[in-house]
């Protein structure tokens, strides 16, 4: 009974990390990212410091607030990204991180990257130029931003996969949440004007700290130690799926038949490379959580 209880929860978190991609898209248009991005952490830190605080050492700190800073670039650029793309673009080219892992983990630490990887990685930049729109026009700035997350995220999980299995989840999940905190916090008197979130942007921020991060990351969790690494790799890839629904519900979003050949082809790479690094024994882990992914 647990373990459908528990596929059910995972998929549901994946639905709100892509219902979060249309919903972010319009509170940064109405306040700051920097802004949102260091309430957002400050509250998803808070909710995770009663389990966390106590499991944490010194290294912890340091090695957790290290990748935590990996984790603020990515998030600035997808949150300035989506600014500029729309939030069909945004999910789906987020989801990239699972490509561009595999090759941060043979740059860093010579993790070989298998045939099937490399073919997986070609088809989704195929997938990104019918995206694009198949060479009508270049990818816009927000496409780019959101590229650029891509890799970071991939850096990420690259690290993660290093530097995990020395500590606590809670604790180093905790570490990294309050370094991107800090981060923000001082960049934003320094970037944008300092002011009271309205209704709606708090409603985000409540919807983007609590159930996409602190409790997207408590299910996550619960879930890996359950269920087969293969369901667990399906249901994650669900979310760029998620994403495009919501922007085209929410935010009228609208792909074209090459754009659509595009995406489908981006969702097929991320779920190539998701079930053969689930298939195998390897460095670089799936992604864990809200709090270590790209979650809009």
């Amino acid at each position: 009974m647990v373990v459908p209880l528990l596929t059910v929860a995972l998929l549901l978190v994946t639905l709100v990390w892509g219902l979060t991609f249309p919903i972010v898209k319009d509170a940064v248009a109405d306040y700051g990212v920097v802004g949102f991005l260091a309430i957002r952490f400050a509250l998803a830190a808070a909710v995770l410091a009663l389990p966390g605080l106590r499991r944490a050492t010194r290294r912890t700190w340091l090695i957790g607030g290290a990748i935590g800073l990996v984790l603020a670039a990515a998030y600035l650029l997808q949150t300035f990204g989506i600014r500029y793309t729309t939030a069909t673009n945004s999910g789906l080219i987020t989801g990239l991180f699972v490509v561009c892992a595999p090759l941060w983990s043979r740059v860093l630490f010579g993790v070989r990257t298998d045939r099937l990887s490399a073919a997986a990685i070609a088809v989704s930049l195929v997938g990104l130029a019918l995206l694009a729109g198949a060479g009508a026009r270049l990818p816009s700035l927000g496409d780019l931003l959101t590229l650029g997350c891509a890799v970071a995220f991939g850096l990420h999980i690259a690290l993660l996969g290093r530097h995990s299995a020395e500590h606590d989840p809670w604790a180093l999940s905790l570490a990294q949440l309050s370094a991107a905190t800090l981060l923000f916090a001082v960049a934003w008197p320094l970037t944008e004007p300092l002011r009271w979130p309205s209704t709606p942007v708090w409603g985000a921020l409540l919807l983007t700290a609590l159930a996409a991060t602190a409790g997207g990351f408590t299910v996550q969790t619960a879930a890996q130690r359950r269920l087969p690494p293969v369901r667990v790799a399906i249901l994650l890839t669900m979310e760029p799926v998620f994403a495009t629904l919501f922007g085209w519900v929410l935010a009228g979003d609208r792909l074209g038949p090459l754009q659509l050949a595009g995406g489908a082809l981006m969702i097929a790479a991320l779920l190539v490379v998701s079930l053969r690094h689930d298939a195998s024994p390897s460095p670089v882990p799936p992604p864990l959580s809200g709090t270590e992914r790209g979650r809009g």
